[in-house]
Formats: C-alpha cells, structure tokens, sequence
C-alpha cells in the first residue's frame, strides 16, 4: 500500500487528490494537507473584491466534500518537507509518505516592494480569499468618499488578467453609480505592452486591450515599474508620483517558505522545477502541479514578468500526475503522460467580456502556437459565472474532468494530455 500526501487545497491540490482517488484502488492512501477549512474558487475574486459576490458564494467546505470520496483530509499547515526522509512536518505532526504532490499555490511577496500590500502597506490585491475581502471593505469605504484610482501589476507579477478585470469592473460599477467621471482610472503594467499577459500576447490582446482602455477613458502605462507606495499615492521608478485613493496592485507570487528552507527543491523564487511528467527531476517522490510549478517566461522583458498558470492547464497537470503516480504504483500500464498546457480563460469587464484561448499557453521559439484566439461580448461574463457553479459542482462531486468534458475539449481539438514517447537511449537499452 502506498501513501499519497497532496499539499494544498485549491484549485491544483482538490482535483488532484480527486483524480488520485479515481485512479488509485482503495488499498492506496491519499492524504490532503491544507492549511485552510475551505476551497475557494479563485477565478471570482475579482468580483469578491468589488462587492459583486459573496465570498461564500464561491466557497466549499473542505472537511463536508472530501473525506466522503475516500480521502483524508487534515486541516493543518506544513512547516517543513524531507523528500529524502519522504517526511512532511505539521504543526501537530509528521507523516511518513510514498509519493508528495505539492500543489501548495504560491505565497505574495509582499516585501518586494515598500507599501505592497493591504496589511502593512497601502494596496489593495484580489490574490486570495482573505485579501478580496479586506479589498471590499476599501471599496465600500472608497465609494462612499470617490477619487483617483490606480490598478495595475507590480514587477516581477505573473498573472495579470485580475487586473484588467478589476480595472474594468471598476469603470462599469462607477458608471452605473454615477461616479465615473468623478474618478480618474490608471492602469500601471509592467507587462511590455498591454495584453502581453506574461506569455508574449495572444491573437489580438494587444489591441483589443487597447481599445478597451481608450473606449473608458483609463490612463494606460505599459512598461512601467513601480518603486514604492504610500498614503495616496503610487511612486514609480522613473520619479513619478501617481495620487491614488484606492490601489489595487497585484503582487509578485514565490514560493511557500518550507519549499524555499529545502537545498534543492525549488529555484530561488521557491517554484518546483519539474520533468515534462510533473515529477521533480531530483526527487523522485516529488511531484508538482498548478502554480508552484516553474514555468519560465516566453522571453525577457525590460521589467521583469513571469507567466501565468491557469486553471485549465493546473487540470491537465493533475491528471497527468495522478496518471503517471497510478503508472509507477503498476496500477496501470502504458506511456507517461504529460499535460499539453492549453490555457482557456473567461475574463468578465461587467458590459463586456474576453474569452482568451491559447493552444499552447507558450509559443514556441519563432513566437508560434498552434492557436490563438481572443473573444469578446457580454455573454463572457456569463459563461464565466456558469463555469464557476459548474466547477464548485464538480468539486462537491470529487471530479476533476469528467469524460464528458474530456470529450467536448477532444472535439474541439484540445487533448489535455498526451502520451511522452520513450527516449531512444531508453529504447535501446530496453531493446
């Protein structure tokens, strides 16, 4: 019998240790670890943070969904990791594993710029759970006393499609309270050019990214770092100082500290460097999926950017991973797996919305993909909260893509996953 620990609880660790448990025969133990009582669908905090949603809207309880899909869950936070002992410290305990699949999401390095950050600082971020909130209570505060606004993405920042959310989301709630023209926007990226998204464009973002800037009126500052914050205002590196009344300033993500303490299982930012499996190419009882995974960037830029990892590709991941575990435990036999890293991504703008596909999320090194196409119309907004019921569905189910979805995205071309063909020298050897 094997032990299986998934580390975290969101939108990688939950459908992994769902398609663990599919996959893996009842003798197998699976274990999830999360620091926190309750998954959160992430993809709607931006709405969380304008006061469009409730927090428990979009919230499951962990311990009500998990243990009765045959899965142990333990509340508690990870305070060290030995892959060579295959040890996991808890602050209560520690447990003895086979196999670890970190899916721990990331930690905002909020030290990385003086004033980042709604505890301590003077921004406001729509990361996780506990800052959506604390970012709806500014905003409540922020309407009942309007001025300038300033949303953007700091240096070093990977996912900047909650900024352009909230930028719009803000000019449509303005507009509808009557506010708008009292309230001068600035949107400040350190993306190259607006709609990079840390992945060197897709399709049409950049333009239709500008147009939608101009058609609200939102001052556009692209390639540009910010040096630090204060009180009413956003200095950048250049000197400037922009005045602001509500900032909202996406963060740098790193990994968790534990990760970071281990020589050898993260890079310095604490991402798990991982084989095109999902295994950590050290450790072979590591394996990581979503997030903490190291993904680098399609190309420099002048001010640093990291890429994204959507919810999309964080489900490709965790099968492929629960697949190649279930291959290793000689469950199954066959090919190892690997994700294909397509990127789908519904962004509502409130009168509006962009639907973004890119097939791969990278391009490869002449700046290619299979395909890239962007969309937009206000029944973005709509599928995207359709697929956010369907989702916190499927995880009070304990599923993590049904065949029916697998179907829908073969019909249209999308494989999730895909077989790692052996190596010749493996082949030769074998042969």
């Amino acid at each position: 019998m094997a032990h299986i620990i998934v580390i975290g609880a969101g939108l990688g660790g939950l459908p992994t240790a769902y398609e663990l448990r599919h996959v893996l025969p009842r003798e197998h133990r699976i274990t999830l670890i999360s620091n926190q009582p309750k998954f959160t669908f992430v993809p709607s905090l931006p709405w969380v943070g304008l006061g469009l949603k409730s927090l428990d809207q979009i919230q499951l309880d962990l311990a009500t969904i998990v243990p009765r899909h045959g899965i142990e869950l333990i509340l508690d936070a990870v305070t060290a990791i030995d892959p060579k002992a295959k040890q996991i410290q808890l602050q209560g305990q520690i447990l003895d594993y086979d196999y670890a699949v970190i899916a721990t999401g990331p930690e905002l390095a909020l030290d990385a710029i003086p004033g980042l950050g709604p505890e301590g600082g003077y921004t406001q971020s729509v990361c996780n759970p506990h800052h959506a909130v604390l970012a709806g209570v500014a905003w409540e505060k922020f309407l009942a006393d309007p001025g300038p606004i300033v949303v953007g993405a700091a240096p070093g920042a990977s996912c900047f499609g909650p900024a352009y959310e909230v930028a719009f989301l803000m000019h449509h709630v303005l507009q509808q309270k009557g506010l708008r023209s009292h309230v001068p926007i600035t949107f400040i990226t350190s993306e190259p050019y607006a709609g990079h998204l840390g992945i060197g464009g897709m399709a049409n973002s950049r333009w239709l990214m500008r147009k939608f800037m101009a058609a609200r009126e939102i001052e556009l500052m692209e390639n540009t770092a910010i040096s630090h914050f204060e009180a009413g205002a956003v200095h950048l590196a250049d000197g400037r100082r922009i005045p602001s009344k509500y900032t909202m300033v996406l963060p740098p993500f790193r990994g968790p500290r534990f990760l970071r303490e281990v020589p050898g299982l993260t890079d310095a930012k604490g991402f798990v460097p991982i084989l095109p499996t999902y295994r950590h190419p050290n450790f072979e009882s590591i394996y990581a999926v979503g997030v903490i995974t190291q993904l680098k960037a399609v190309e420099p830029t002048p001010i640093p950017t990291g890429a994204p990892k959507v919810g999309l590709m964080t489900e490709e991941m965790a099968l492929a991973v629960a697949h190649n575990i279930s291959l290793e435990l000689g469950v199954i036999s066959g090919l190892q797996l690997r994700p294909t890293l397509q990127a789908v991504c519904f962004a509502d703008f409130g009168d509006t919305g962009a639907l973004f596909l890119a097939d791969p999320l990278l391009p490869d090194e002449a700046g290619h993909r299979h395909r890239a196409l962007t969309y937009n119309g206000i029944w973005v907004g709509w599928m995207k909260s359709g697929f956010e019921k369907y989702f916190l569905t499927k995880m009070r189910l304990g599923w993590t893509i049904p065949w029916f979805e697998r179907w829908g995205f073969r019909a249209i071309g999308l494989p999730l996953v895909e077989p790692i063909a052996p190596s010749p020298e493996l082949i030769q050897v074998n042969g």
